[in-house]
């Protein structure tokens, strides 16, 4: 028997075995990870940014969380080797009425104590020569990083703990005692005295595995992105974004540099007819039938149906993807735009059709869900585990 099962090789899980194994030296730890290899879902297709915690509700724990998941991110790369820039994000405003919500987004981000600066139209020209705007805001702590990198260094330190980590292990059932819990793979068994899961898009069938009535359902965003020709990566030098849409629950398509020298363009947010169709937005049976149960999804459609549209028109036509992206970086051109491998968001929808926006943990005697873990978790990823290794050891206790 284990002391702990974690089920989920994202970074969430890794993050959690790593602090687990810190506060409980010795302790017996297992993750299991239904994939070959870890990382393989939202943290590798993640956009790889470390975020500064621009548009979060002042006092909020998600400002508070993602400015200390920021902090020891970094630190954690700079002990591990692990490679990082701080490039800084501008966010551009490029008409009159961006402008004005450009003053509210500057409110938000002097109330979250950042270190920004206010940037002119002539400004602009000077240090980010290929974009094109009215006034932006430039926040210096944004950086860029690889999560895969970093889930690698918590396996390294997890196993050095003596945790296992066991890769191809699908949970097909949960079993929970008074003093135990088990978890069925398609290859094994686990039993451990405590169980964590963090199975992002697969996180509310966990749920319902384990016995809990849940009133939500994890749906699928596809977020689709190009990637700019390798020889016009350096258009720009820093992470470029636009104002915020308040129509749009997602952020809108921007310029994302990579630490590996790559640039890309994106996402959208258009609806995923699978949780794990990388290769093609094909519809999946099971998918598809879970979101067709579910009373939310048809009351989130109706609630976005002009956003959904406006996302649609940006995934059927790379020009008007383009045109998104040409109004804050004219320098673009349609053949600078080559495939790249999108990302599913796993999105919470409550039965009411809302977007859960916050961290949702369920528990049972025996377990700890994480049932919603939105941006910025990749970034906030030990911070949050924190919080998930002090649920778990109250349960140990």
């Amino acid at each position: 028997m284990y002391d702990y099962t974690i089920v989920g090789g994202g970074i969430l899980g890794l993050a959690s075995a790593y602090r687990l194994l810190q506060e409980r030296p010795g302790a017996s730890l297992v993750v299991l990870e239904k994939e070959p290899g870890l990382a393989r879902h939202q943290t590798g297709h993640n956009s790889g940014v470390i975020h500064a915690g621009v548009y979060y509700q002042p006092g909020s724990l998600k400002a508070r969380l993602c400015k200390e998941g920021a902090e020891r991110t970094i630190r954690f790369c700079e002990d591990r080797g692990i490679p990082y820039e701080r490039c800084g994000k501008l966010i551009v405003a490029t008409d009159a009425d961006e402008v004005e919500r450009l003053k509210g987004l500057e409110e938000r981000v002097i109330a979250n104590g950042l270190d920004y600066e206010r940037i002119s139209a002539d400004r602009m020209k000077e240090i980010e020569p290929n974009v094109a705007g009215m006034a932006a805001l430039l926040v210096h702590a944004t950086g860029i990083v690889d999560y895969s990198q970093i889930c690698e260094k918590f396996a390294e330190d997890v196993r050095s703990a003596g945790g296992e980590i066991r890769t191809g292990q699908t949970v097909t059932g949960i079993v929970e005692r008074d003093s135990e819990i088990t978890v069925e793979t398609t290859s094994d068994t686990f039993t451990a005295r405590t169980l964590v899961v963090c199975a992002g898009l697969q996180g509310d069938r966990l749920a319902m595995m384990s016995g809990i009535d849940i009133d939500f359902r994890v749906l699928p965003f596809r977020g689709e992105y190009y990637e700019v020709n390798r020889q016009r990566a350096n258009l720009v030098k820093r992470l470029i974004y636009p104002v915020p849409d308040p129509s749009l629950p997602f952020l809108g398509v921007h310029l994302t540099r990579h630490i590996d020298g790559s640039l890309s363009v994106g996402p959208n947010a258009v609806l995923s007819f699978g949780r794990e169709t990388y290769s093609g937005n094909y519809p999946v049976p099971q998918d598809m039938a879970d979101m067709m149960r579910f009373p939310g999804f048809y009351k989130l459609m109706a609630r976005f149906a002009a956003a959904g549209l406006y996302e649609l028109r940006g995934s059927i036509s790379k020009s008007v993807y383009l045109e998104r992206c040409r109004k804050y970086c004219p320098a673009l051109t349609l053949n600078d735009l080559e495939p790249k491998e999108p990302g599913i968001r796993a999105q919470t929808v409550s039965a009411d059709g809302n977007l859960v926006d916050d961290f949702l943990f369920l528990e049972t005697a025996r377990s700890l869900h994480v049932c919603n873990a939105p941006s910025p978790a990749a970034t906030s990823a030990l911070p949050i585990a924190d919080e998930i290794v002090s649920r778990a050891l109250r349960k140990a206790n």
